[in-house]
């Protein structure tokens, strides 16, 4: 189950490429290294962090999208952003 969890995630994630910021390329197939973190609950790993702290510009674009915003505003998704001291979106 956790394989088909983790293909439909990587699926969503290849499908749905997000335009350019201004100071960051928004690609959220950058966050893969996240999606134990926000699927299973472990604890983001180093390179997550780093991932998610260069993808931190984007989160806005992301949660307007119907199929990433879920992940986003996921408590695990929060978890892993506060743990890895980005801070949550308030957009």
């Amino acid at each position: 189950m956790k394989a088909i969890i983790l293909l439909f995630f990587v699926s969503t994630l290849l499908l749905c490429r997000v335009p350019r910021a201004a100071s960051a390329t928004c690609n959220p197939l950058d966050l893969i290294s996240c999606s134990d973190a926000i699927m299973n609950r472990t604890p983001p790993t180093e390179l997550c962090c780093n991932k998610l702290k260069q993808q931190e510009p984007c989160f806005c674009q992301y949660k307007k999208n119907p199929t990433l915003k879920r992940y986003v505003n996921s408590e695990n998704g929060k978890k892993a952003l506060t743990a890895c001291g980005v801070p949550i979106p308030t957009c």
